[in-house]
């Protein structure tokens, strides 16, 4: 059984349709490589065939978890939410007390997860050294490099 993650009504439409993708347009194309293959003789040497079953193989994986990640997803009532706690969703300001240096990171349902872009894995480990945390507090998280402290500046969604 799947963890429920939350997600916005944006970043469920974008799983869904990455899944749409895959079924309507990657499924189709990988069977006709295989029958397109499986025309050019001997299966048993044919690197072709070999390879297009192998990637038939990964697509229908990576559809599986998909579909179970779409069915364990939950759309998020943010009306319903406490504003001074860091939730999944809260766009957080953060200042590290190493060096001052300040940081602003939404956090999102792993699949949503872009560091580059300010999105950050409520289930990584800052993600989870910063839920529940309210403005003014420090945030002590043990990171792999060692540990690390940011002072919350700001939380808004």
């Amino acid at each position: 059984m799947s963890e429920v993650s939350y997600y916005t009504p944006e970043g469920l439409k974008k799983l869904k349709d990455e899944l749409h993708h895959l079924e309507q347009v990657e499924r189709p194309r990988v069977t006709q490589e295989i029958a397109d293959a499986r025309d050019k003789g001997d299966l048993s040497e044919n690197a072709e065939y070999h390879a297009a079953k192998e990637e038939q193989s990964h697509l229908e994986t990576k559809i599986a978890k998909l579909k179970n990640v779409i069915a364990n997803a939950r759309i998020l009532d943010e009306s319903q939410l406490d504003m001074s706690k860091i939730l999944i969703h809260s766009v957080v300001k953060l200042k590290n007390t190493a060096n001052g240096m300040e940081f602003t990171y939404t956090l999102v349902a792993d699949s949503e997860s872009d560091v580059r872009n300010g999105k950050l894995s409520v289930n990584s480990p800052i993600g989870k050294g910063l839920l529940g945390k309210q403005v003014g507090e420090i945030a002590e998280i043990q990171v792999p490099s060692g540990l690390m402290k940011f002072e919350i500046l700001e939380i808004s969604r």
